[in-house]
């Protein structure tokens, strides 16, 4: 899985730099190659699929293959790409409100973006790690809500950093931070926050910088040049204007030359235009202003086309322009509007946030009331909670349950003779190996002292018996510990569980009073089977 991984991410790549038809292509080959069955594959191949359909701006794609992505990622138990599915899914039902406002819901898209933070914090695994956190980012980016941005694409980088495999991109993350740090700026500027634009131009910079240093590998130059590009809008503002005029200028004319478009270097256009405008050249930054109106694309998004429009009514104001005055006027009222909606958005998320912290936490607490602190297993309470669970189930009457009562032989000695330290560590060691012989669906737990308990799924009482057999071998051949166990077995409808536990009680007793170290199935008159 691991060498599944490390192409996958590959492949991420690919589909993001003009190769998504070749990635859509190999993707499908390794989900179909388990069994033939495409949704039956990987979850980080099926991310491929995702990551591809949102390249082509296929939102109905992109959300069709979230969701089967979502389905292998549960079945592989990945909070990670559990996480990038519910992430990508929210921003782009984001994208289809944009043009159908009937499929425009904030409060899924918040609900899908928080459960995936959530789910994200517990991945292990550094590539699904690193791409969940990225996914949730973009989801918050989305959405303006930049405060929630900023500690994904942190944590992102730092992942980078750490694991030799993908330091190779840490630097984007850096430059990712960067931009955040610039639109967050030119938002503030929009409602006449001056002083707090500025504030994050430096933080702009200082990522961007960093960004610049740290670039490497075959596409190092270009990424050099998104940096060095954003560093320069960053000084636009603030303490060097005519070389940050300068620095855009090459650095956009380089990456226009290496096939950047337009609507990819939109957002550094109001930055020159303040760089010549405070540098002295007030004509040249209008004449920016006016090109850059002209040639913003259909799709471009609202924060570019608004600083576009505000930083030409600006610089015309400042040339006597009634008309400008009045458009500056009416779009700073709109933009005060946007900005208290993405208040009232950021609010939201973090009263969600709180919730879903406060519903994790309930989880762990009523987990940890029903783990016995000692072993780690299931309690006396998860054991009883089980049973009426399954007792009341809809199946109930016609489910096969067996019960396995379990005592442990000779364990008073281990105490007597060692010491409670190594009866407890006897007692961890007899909990792994009764476990370790049962399945999914099934239940081992302590039920106090030196008992234990299991609950096994659809077995008949030969199939129950088979798995006692096993682990009464496995108790007896656990390195240096004299203890056996002694287990009875007895199987009933779910609905019957109560009078199958006393019968499994009764045919345990009677292999005990026979010696121990072996298994007895209900009725008692059977005979103890040998293990």
């Amino acid at each position: 899985m691991r060498e599944m991984t490390r192409e996958a991410a590959r492949l991420l790549e690919r589909a993001q730099t003009g190769e998504a038809a070749a990635a859509l292509a190999r993707a499908e080959e390794a989900l179909r190659s388990v069994n033939g069955d495409l949704a039956d594959g990987p979850a980080c191949m099926h991310f491929v699929r995702v990551v591809v359909r949102i390249a082509q701006a296929d939102p109905h794609g992109a959300i069709a293959a979230a969701d089967v992505m979502l389905l292998a990622a549960e079945r592989e138990g990945s909070s990670g790409w559990q996480a990038c599915a519910l992430a990508s899914r929210a921003w782009q039902r984001l994208r289809l409100g944009e043009v159908d406002p009937a499929q425009y819901d904030v409060g899924s898209v918040l609900r899908d973006l928080v459960a995936a933070e959530s789910l994200a914090s517990d991945e292990d695994e550094p590539v699904a790690a690193v791409n969940s956190r990225v996914a949730v980012a973009i989801g918050y980016y989305e959405l303006r809500l930049y405060e929630l941005v900023e500690p994904q694409f942190r944590t992102a980088y730092e992942m980078a950093l750490a694991d030799d495999e993908q330091n190779g991109n840490r630097a984007m993350w850096l430059i990712n931070l960067a931009e955040l740090h610039l639109r967050w700026a030119l938002e503030l500027y929009q409602i006449s926050q001056v002083d707090d634009a500025e504030a994050h131009t430096a933080e702009a910079e200082r990522y961007a910088v960093q960004a610049a240093e740290e670039v490497f590998g075959d596409d190092a130059a270009v990424w050099r040049d998104n940096a060095l590009l954003y560093a320069a809008c960053a000084r636009a503002d603030r303490h060097d204007p005519g070389g940050a005029a300068v620095d855009i200028e090459s650095c956009t004319r380089r990456l226009e030359a290496r096939g950047f478009t337009p609507a990819a270097l939109a957002t550094s256009k109001p930055f020159y235009a303040v760089a010549l405008r405070r540098s002295g050249h007030p004509e040249a930054a209008l004449e920016v202003m006016a090109a850059a109106a002209r040639d913003l694309p259909p799709d471009a998004d609202w924060l570019v086309v608004a600083s576009t429009h505000r930083t030409r009514a600006v610089l015309m104001a400042a040339q006597g322009s009634r008309d400008a005055e009045a458009t500056l006027a009416y779009g700073d009222s709109l933009a005060a509007a946007l900005w208290r909606q993405r208040l009232s958005t950021l609010h939201a998320a973090r009263s969600l946030h709180d919730l879903e912290t406060l519903r994790l936490q309930h989880e762990q607490m009523a987990r940890a009331a029903e783990l016995d602190p000692l072993t780690g297993i299931p309690n006396r309470r998860a054991f009883d909670r089980a049973m009426e669970l399954a007792g009341t189930a809809p199946d109930a009457a016609h489910r096969r349950v067996a019960v396995l009562l379990i005592d442990t032989d000779k364990f008073k000695a281990i105490n007597d003779t060692r010491g409670h330290a190594a009866g407890d560590a006897a007692l961890r060691a007899i909990a792994d190996a009764l476990t370790a012989q049962t399945g999914p669906g099934d239940l081992v737990a302590r039920l106090g002292g030196d008992e234990f308990a299991a609950l096994l799924e659809d077995r008949d009482e030969a199939a129950a018996a088979d798995v006692a057999r096993r682990m009464v071998r496995a108790v007896r051949d656990i390195p240096d510990c004299p203890a056996t166990v002694s287990i009875g077995v007895a199987v009933a409808s779910a609905e019957a569980l109560p009078a199958a536990v006393d019968r499994a009680d009764e045919a345990m007793y009677q292999i005990k009073r026979g010696g121990g170290d072996g298994v007895r199935v209900y009725p008692p008159e059977s005979t103890a089977l040998a293990a």
